[in-house]
């Protein structure tokens, strides 16, 4: 084809879709990544994806006024931002639920190095996080990321326009199966912490001249440490099923 300005146009509304996802998406958004290699990746992926798509994009750019093709342009970029947003609320879940997994297990003082986040969690958060973050790019759903924005033009086609309602409804939605998720595989950790906690204040009842507080914290850490050596495989596969899932069905 002739690079005409309605393709450069064309290749940039959809570059507008592109980037806007990978501006959220989880293993891509991380600030860890250089910012020039994230933009080069979103050029990358959008001229791949140009000509899928290039076909009903094309005529509504062409024949498009400067203030129609603003507004195309923006709301391309909010369906992005919208589809990486609903990826990264599997993360976010996660990692809310890590903290509730650190402190049931007396581990949320333990700030570690800031790894996919800007600022400094707590050891074990950042280990479940890097870990979910790392199967993402083992088990090839990177490549189901891209995927699945290929099938977006189908679903939210250009010509549509942006629909606030149906995004705010995806963006709830989303939440609501996302926290579910992530409250199944804290769910041993919180029971065992309610255990542990409720057997403490009886000690304490029982017995108040022990030092229960620094009696208690090493069977603390050693109950939680082998509950979580026993469940942080299944709770990863789960979450990269779940995860994958999205990535495949919307």
């Amino acid at each position: 084809m002739d690079l005409t300005p309605s393709l450069v146009l064309s290749a940039f509304v959809v570059f507008c879709r592109i980037g806007g996802c990978i501006l959220l998406m989880p293993g891509f958004s991380s600030p860890r990544i250089p910012v020039q290699a994230r933009l080069f990746v979103a050029i990358a992926v959008s001229l791949a994806m140009t000509p899928l798509v290039i076909d009903d994009v094309l005529p509504l750019v062409g024949k498009a006024s400067p203030f129609a093709l603003v507004t195309i342009m923006i709301f391309e970029s909010l369906k992005g931002v919208v589809i990486g947003l609903l990826g990264r609320l599997y993360f976010i879940a996660l990692e809310t639920l890590g903290m509730a997994i650190s402190m049931s297990i007396g581990l949320s003082a333990n700030l570690g190095a800031p790894v996919d986040e800007s600022e400094a969690l707590p050891a074990v958060v950042t280990l479940i996080t890097l870990g979910a973050t790392l199967l993402l790019f083992v088990t090839d759903l990177h490549w189901e990321v891209f995927r699945g924005l290929s099938a977006s033009y189908v679903v939210m086609p250009v010509r549509d326009g942006f629909d606030p309602r149906m995004g705010l409804l995806q963006l709830v939605d989303g939440s609501t199966k996302t926290f579910i998720l992530t409250l199944r595989i804290a769910s041993p950790f919180l029971i065992f912490s309610i255990i542990a906690n409720v057997a403490i204040g009886i000690i304490n009842k029982l017995v108040p001249q022990i030092p229960v507080t620094f009696v208690s914290t090493p069977f603390l850490l050693f109950g939680g440490g082998l509950l979580f050596y026993f469940t942080i495989s299944p709770a990863l596969d789960m979450f990269t099923a779940a995860f994958g899932s999205w990535l495949k069905t919307g």
